[in-house]
């Protein structure tokens, strides 16, 4: 049944109760995560107590929950373009009347039929605030447009690469699988009534939708008249595992909400050896400490390093979701982390307590990471070159070699460094995990990453928080496996990463952020940059009226990509001011931010000389920030005396 509103609701239609099937193990002496692993066995070799019931008419059991489809009038909305990583606006923004529902009917019309009607979507999320309201929202449309069920996270909690893994291996007990995902995240922006949502699709490979996709969507809304919409449709109890099954007018439709840690550390299982890391974590000599900035890896960080891996719960910072983190600002790195800095010797105050061996955090839906050793951070950009130089002989999942590996363009170098020595194949895309997924499709990555704290590899088609801590521990565990016990010395993470500069040579790096800032100030900004391109002449004249000890330009552009996959153009990915001894000056807007604008300057120098790679590193950059700054006028545009943020 379909009723159309203009301006009066439809009547209520009381629904009886809907079945809630659960299955229960009376296992008292296991740990929870063995009896929450014993229940996802059990819920997969048996079919759901639904599908037993709806075979057998007159079953005497309790009839299904019944709902209607309403087809509801609505208008567009301005700015629903989604950026590299989905829609993000403040929580007040997408709490409307229709605003998120306009999203997300945009996006179901801008799919296949086939991956909507009696297709399976995954509807999860970092937790944040907001998530549970549009969780339930997102399942009543999914119902009224077709779909045959939802996969909701227990208390719609699922990380964004353990969403990226159920689409791609969780197979229904009706050998159902899923055709793409409605991720409900604002990554590392801050949560809370006040602070930022975000919704992102992601397709059937697991990855985030491509330009194609989310062009097709944000064209949608801004002509889009109607929604659907099952009304009348309980809201489902999603801090309980179990199926509730419903019927509507296009038949049976389900919601099946599950524990996915169990799927994604299976999947975790089948990459690294984790008797190896369990082997480390439980020497006295080391010591660990890792902190989900109340994001959504604390539902799968007690699993995975206690009682997988053995660490002591005391290593855990943060582990609690919250829907607000705690207050804070999920991001990983030392700015935000500070909890985890401090401990790990980084901080300003001084302590006498000894910092443990490693340290890593991650950020609100667990994609994003942060490396720490003893008094000692790790780029992001060194992190993924020292992975790439290092998976082969320790990681089980890459023992037969790499395919090739990739980095996003405002990363420096490093990466690429290695692929030459190593005679790999190499790509800079633009910044988006979705450039990634496409050669990893087609069989040509195996290893990728982004200085902007995103590390992964083609198990799944997003960056993984998690998995770079554990190739992270991977490394040390092979390094130390011969010093363990006795008198020798471990290896740190300070030791393997001043090795790597040893032979790969240092790329000197750093990241300027200015957040929110006025966005048409930002754009002029960035178009003198453009325009000052036309004659480098100028541009080295202006440079040397700055820094006299800075090299010559010898390139500038904006930075475009052909997808050699596809064969699609990306254009405007960055403005780049290349350097004749190898520096590198890149100007960039986030599309990230959820309100204003947010401009990054990426500031790069390589150095080969051994003798010169332990350098600090702002005063190896000191020259190059100050063309950046004025180069640019920064101050003259943003009136910013300072970045909001320095990685």
């Amino acid at each position: 049944m379909i009723h159309l509103l203009r301006s009066l609701p439809s009547p209520a239609i009381i629904s009886p109760r809907p079945r809630r099937h659960r299955h229960h193990t009376t296992t008292p002496s296991l740990p929870s995560h063995s009896r929450s692993l014993l229940h996802h066995r059990l819920l997969r070799a048996t079919p759901p107590l639904a599908s037993l019931v709806d075979r057998q008419p007159n079953a005497g059991g309790p009839a299904m929950g019944l709902f209607t489809v309403t087809k509801k009038a609505t208008t567009p909305f301005e700015g629903q373009k989604p950026g590299t990583s989905g829609l993000r606006k403040k929580v007040t923004v997408f709490q409307q009347p229709h605003y998120l529902q306009n999203f997300v009917q945009s996006t179901f019309n801008a799919l296949p039929a086939e991956e909507v009607k009696g297709a399976t979507i995954v509807v999860s999320g970092d937790g944040r605030y907001f998530s549970k309201d549009a969780v339930q929202i997102i399942t009543k449309m999914a119902a009224a447009n077709g779909a045959r069920r939802v996969w909701v996270g227990l208390n719609s909690l699922m990380s964004t690469p353990a969403v990226s893994a159920v689409i791609r291996e969780r197979v229904g007990a009706d050998g159902s699988k899923a055709t793409g995902a409605f991720i409900l995240t604002a990554s590392h922006n801050p949560g809370g009534p006040t602070e930022d949502f975000g919704i992102k699709y992601n397709m059937g490979n697991g990855g985030p939708a491509p330009e194609s996709v989310t062009d097709k969507i944000f064209s949608n809304t801004t002509t889009i008249s109607e929604y659907l919409i099952a009304e009348d449709l309980p809201d489902v109890d999603i801090s309980v595992v179990g199926v509730t099954s419903f019927s509507g007018p296009e038949g049976p439709f389900d919601v099946d909400v599950f524990d996915s840690s169990v799927d994604y550390i299976k999947l975790m299982k089948t990459i690294f050896d984790f008797e190896a890391i369990k082997k480390l974590l439980s020497s006295p000599k080391f010591t660990f400490c890792y902190d989900a900035l109340h994001g959504v890896a604390g539902a799968y960080a007690k699993h995975i390093f206690v009682e997988e891996l053995g660490a002591d719960e005391s290593a855990l910072l943060n582990c609690v979701p919250k829907e607000d983190f705690g207050g804070g600002h999920p991001d990983p790195n030392l700015t935000y982390a500070k909890e985890l800095v401090e401990r790990m010797g980084l901080g300003k105050s001084s302590s006498n307590v000894e910092p443990p061996e490693f340290g890593a955090a991650a950020d609100g839906d667990a994609d994003r990471n942060m490396i720490l050793g003893k008094r000692f951070f790790v780029t992001p950009s060194d992190s993924v070159a020292i992975i790439a130089a290092n998976a082969v002989q320790s990681i089980p999942y890459f023992a037969s070699g790499l395919k090739g590996v990739a980095r996003s363009m405002p990363t420096s170098a490093a990466l690429d460094v290695v692929a030459k020595n190593l005679n790999l194949k190499f790509f800079e895309v633009p910044t988006g995990w979705k450039f990634f997924g496409n050669l990893m499709d087609a069989g040509m990555c195996s290893i990728c990453g982004e200085e902007s704290f995103g590390t992964g590899s083609d198990h799944i088609r997003e960056k993984d928080g998690i998995w770079a801590v554990l190739a992270w521990l991977s490394i040390l565990a092979f390094k130390n496996k011969d010093n363990l016990e006795g008198d020798n010395k471990l290896v740190s993470v300070e030791d393997i990463v001043r090795q790597h500069w040893a032979t790969y040579g240092r790329h000197y790096y750093t990241r300027y952020d200015y957040e929110n800032v006025d966005a048409g100030a930002a754009k002029e900004l960035m178009a003198n940059l453009v325009s000052m391109q036309s004659s480098l002449s100028d541009v080295n004249k202006l440079i040397k009226d700055i820094r006299s000890d800075v090299s010559e330009v010898v390139a500038a552009d904006e930075f475009e990509y052909k997808d050699p996959v596809d064969g699609s153009v990306s254009k405007h990915q960055g403005i780049r001011y290349l350097f004749g001894d190898g520096s590198r000056l890149v100007f960039r807007l986030s599309g990230t931010g959820s309100v204003g604008a947010t401009i990054r300057v990426y500031i790069e120098q390589y150095e080969k000389d051994s003798s010169k790679t332990g350098r600090d590193s702002q005063d190896a950059l000191a020259p190059l920030v100050d063309v950046a700054l004025k180069l640019s006028k920064m101050q003259e545009y943003t009136g910013r005396s300072a970045p909001t943020v320095i990685t």
